[in-house]
């Protein structure tokens, strides 16, 4: 059973990869979150300051959601045409960030007041979403390759979410030993992987389900002992099927 946002409750759907980008045949996860919405068409836009507002990504993005019951749009802070950003994003039923660079991002957001708005999106019920860097922002540190060619952690995220996040878990080979090795020297703080194809669903802060548009993708708590060991749980996830998953 999805949950419902008829009370408007703060949504989060961290997406581990996937989505529209990453899986163009393959829609369930931005089905779902359509399915959260209370609006018959919901309002959606395309936050994809990650990627520097790619061309073609914000493309892709429209050629996705047109195709779906939603009205999309997106908004470009590289080459800023709108004055009130709080108007626009305060008027959406879906924020949905895209994957780039998370420290940039996080970075041009400041210089905005887009991390406010966001907050303020959240605390409204305002279902906030995204993939990669777009999943790792609501937390408050994740593992990111903004710095350069390898991994690294990442420490300054909106922390709409307690703990850290990794996506991409089974989708890079280094992704996982890398959040593991973060973890067990306190660069980190405990949490939760995810792989491709795998989100995680937070009603408020509390995680509420995890849904997956692959049938064995899954995501996983992972935290540190007292004896300095590193542990990893599998957390149960509902596979989407041939469905949007919303009942």
């Amino acid at each position: 059973m999805a949950p419902s946002t008829t009370t408007r409750q703060p949504c989060i759907v961290a997406m581990g990869g996937g989505g529209f980008s990453m899986e163009p045949e393959n829609l369930l996860l931005d089905q779902f979150v359509l399915g959260l919405c209370e609006a018959r068409r919901p309002k959606v836009c395309f936050l994809p300051t990650a990627s520097g507002d790619n061309d073609g990504y914000i493309v892709r993005f429209y050629r996705a959601f047109a195709a779906m019951e939603c009205s999309p749009r997106h908004l470009a802070l590289f080459h800023r045409t709108r004055e009130d950003l709080r108007e626009v994003l305060l008027a959406q039923d879906v924020i949905y960030v895209g994957g780039g660079n998370t420290a940039n991002m996080l970075a041009i957001w400041r210089i905005h007041g887009v991390d406010a708005i966001l907050r303020e999106a959240w605390e409204q019920g305002v279902v906030l979403c995204g993939l990669s860097a777009g999943s790792i922002c609501w937390f408050e540190g994740g593992v990111t390759d903004s710095f350069g060619p390898g991994l690294a952690g990442l420490s300054d995220g909106l922390g709409l979410l307690a703990g850290s996040h990794c996506p991409h878990y089974d989708g890079e080979r280094t992704r996982r030993p890398t959040y593991q090795g973060l973890i067990a020297k306190a660069s980190l703080a405990p949490g939760i992987g995810a792989d491709d194809g795998a989100a995680l669903v937070y009603l408020g802060t509390e995680l509420y389900e995890v849904v997956s548009s692959r049938e064995h993708a899954r995501a996983w708590r992972v935290g540190l002992e007292a004896d300095g060991q590193v542990s990893e749980e599998p957390i149960v996830t509902r596979f989407l099927g041939a469905t949007t998953g919303v009942q």
